[in-house]
């Protein structure tokens, strides 16, 4: 498969701005704290209804993400700003849960309408001071009637987390992206 790697600028903070190759839709992008390999793909481009991914020149961790990122699908010009890698040695600080990013939050992997309880007459699957470990089903994602059970879990995601808030009401309709719940670390 062809893919189109994006333009690198180097920032004087030591962290790379990867930018549009080409003028089309960007969509996919990975979430703050996701490690990304040399060559590894940042999201993908649809040009005149094809989509091809789009690959970073080097390996770093996203620390930013372009404007609009809640969208499924956003317009991007030539050289407009698509993620922000930061140096390798961030990658280590991810992984041990410590990104500099002060707002530890699960964002939605797709988008669809949440529903926090399994049924309308059933427990919530998490409520605010829970306690969440890797796998715990935190809500469920309707997409075309079909639902989907998500788990807490994910790259940048400390393995245990308390919950601090929960952001959609049931029946919110969310994009990928969108942050379902802020976190605490356990």
């Amino acid at each position: 498969m062809t893919s189109l790697v994006a333009v690198a600028v180097s920032r004087d903070d030591g962290r790379l701005e990867l930018r549009a190759p080409a003028v089309g839709s960007f969509r996919d992008a990975p979430a703050i704290g996701t490690a990304v390999p040399e060559r590894g793909t940042i999201g993908s481009l649809e040009i005149l209804g094809r989509s091809t991914p789009v690959v970073a020149p080097a390996a770093g961790v996203v620390v930013e993400v372009g404007s609009a990122q809640n969208l499924t699908r956003r317009p991007v010009g030539y050289g407009e700003l698509l993620v922000v890698l930061g140096e390798v040695a961030e990658i280590v600080a991810v992984a041990a849960g410590a990104l500099t990013d002060p707002d530890l939050v699960f964002r939605s992997p797709s988008s669809g309408r949440f529903y926090g309880r399994p049924s309308p007459d059933k427990a919530p699957f998490v409520v605010i001071g829970d306690e969440l470990s890797d796998g715990q089903t935190i809500c469920l994602l309707e997409v075309m009637k079909t639902f989907n059970r998500i788990t807490y879990g994910g790259d940048g995601l400390p393995r245990r987390v308390r919950v601090a808030a929960i952001g959609p009401a049931d029946g919110d309709d969310l994009s990928p992206g969108d942050v379902i719940l802020e976190l605490d670390p356990a």
